[in-house]
């Protein structure tokens, strides 16, 4: 059995930012599981749930990704997979850097998980899920940012407001 990629994030919503990291990693890694996290110091716009269904909907073409949901520690969910995981976390600027690398120290302190850190393509590096919720509710336009299943859900939940 290969290296397991865990690519832990938020999700909320999932950015063609985040499936560029993904499919890059699927290329790499022989399995990759995205793992959407319940962010307890985040007000996420969509449900856990929702956040799945759109990931797995996105990366529905991969056919080695699998995408599950997680609380806690993602240490755990590492070493709950068969054979060896590492993390692999996208990195838009320096300072994305200075935060992950201090997550990537802690895992590693708390279960020798290492983290691997691929740039993001300068095609997305300006792009966060932030920025899309705050464009979407300002009227403006996301398309081309996220999967078109996306963009809808964005809309529908902007008019439920």
């Amino acid at each position: 059995m290969g290296l397991t990629a865990l690519c832990p994030g938020t999700f909320d919503p999932v950015t063609n930012g985040h499936l560029d990291i993904i499919g890059r990693a699927s290329q790499t890694f022989e399995t990759v599981v995205v793992a959407a996290l319940e962010n307890p110091s985040k007000q996420a716009m969509f449900t856990l749930e929702e956040r799945v269904a759109m990931l797995k909907e996105a990366c529905s073409g991969m056919s080695n990704v699998t995408v599950v949901s997680f609380r806690g520690l993602l240490v755990d969910l590492a070493r709950s997979q068969e054979g060896d995981a590492a993390i692999v976390k996208g990195l838009r600027a320096v300072s994305d850097y200075e935060y992950e690398i201090q997550m990537a120290q802690m895992n590693h302190r708390l279960a020798g998980v290492e983290t691997l850190f691929m740039p993001t393509s300068p095609k997305w590096s300006f792009l966060s899920s932030s920025l899309v919720k705050e464009v979407a509710q300002l009227g403006g336009n996301v398309s081309g940012l996220v999967p078109d299943h996306v963009r809808t859900a964005l809309d529908d939940r902007l008019e439920e407001r």
